[in-house]
């Protein structure tokens, strides 16, 4: 578990915000270092160096889309929510998310390849019994078609909606569109923890599986607490 978020008081909210930048940064950069510091199990396998299209590279490029959102509405929550067992929540999603984004972020930049995929999302998901439909690309990052891009992505509306909701009103629509966002990206996951050709891959996968099964089974009981029940995955 992560050192509590208790210096995140509801007031004053720029001290909140300036806190939260210099997490963000501190967090990138050691996910960033562990990335490079992975080379050697890399070069010591058999795989060859990850190309453009491959599992490994199209997991680390559509994980990283899918985590700055997931990013994105924590730090709402932890600078907004007055529920200490929300912000902690919050909190940890945070620290965590934002360390595996720079722990994929530095095997890009090992693999020589961009941070953002080109093409579609989730093509990389080819073996059968894996048929995700149609997805939208990269160029379409926009939040208002995220809900067409990958599974359990927020809409615009929706991140509107959770940055001018406050107490309970938040909270709720926080542990709504975050397991929602959690239940998405599990196939993803799955996938490359079983299908990725490099251990650290198919390693940090199976850590991301196992975090946010439960963190959401958390989130489910923190919903039904307040008398609020899951969204449906879109």
């Amino acid at each position: 578990m992560s050192a509590s978020p208790d210096t995140f008081s509801p007031e004053p909210r720029e001290h909140n915000r300036l806190l939260l930048v210099l997490l963000t940064v501190a967090a990138v950069a050691v996910g960033f270092l562990a990335g490079f510091l992975a080379r050697i199990p890399f070069e010591d396998s058999t795989p060859a160096t990850p190309v453009a299209g491959s599992v490994d590279v199209g997991f680390a490029q559509d994980m990283i889309v899918h985590h700055n959102q997931a990013v994105e509405m924590a730090a709402v929550a932890v600078a907004n929510s007055e529920d200490d067992r929300i912000r902690n929540i919050a909190y940890d999603i945070l620290t965590t998310q934002q360390n595996q984004i720079g722990q994929m972020q530095g095997w890009l930049s090992l693999w020589g390849q961009p941070t953002l995929p080109s093409g579609e999302y989730m093509a990389w998901m080819t073996e059968t019994g894996h048929d995700h439909g149609s997805h939208g690309t990269s160029e379409d990052t926009g939040n208002s078609a995220a809900a067409h891009l990958m599974p359990g992505m927020a809409t615009s509306e929706d991140l509107a909606n959770l940055r001018a909701a406050r107490g309970l009103e938040l909270d709720v629509l926080f542990l709504q569109l975050m397991l929602r966002h959690h239940e998405g990206g599990l196939s993803m996951m799955e996938y490359g923890e079983q299908y990725a050709s490099t251990p650290a891959v198919r390693n940090l996968a199976g850590t991301m599986v196992a975090t946010q099964q439960g963190e959401s089974d958390l989130m489910r009981s923190l919903l039904a607490e307040r008398g609020a029940e899951p969204l449906p995955l879109n």
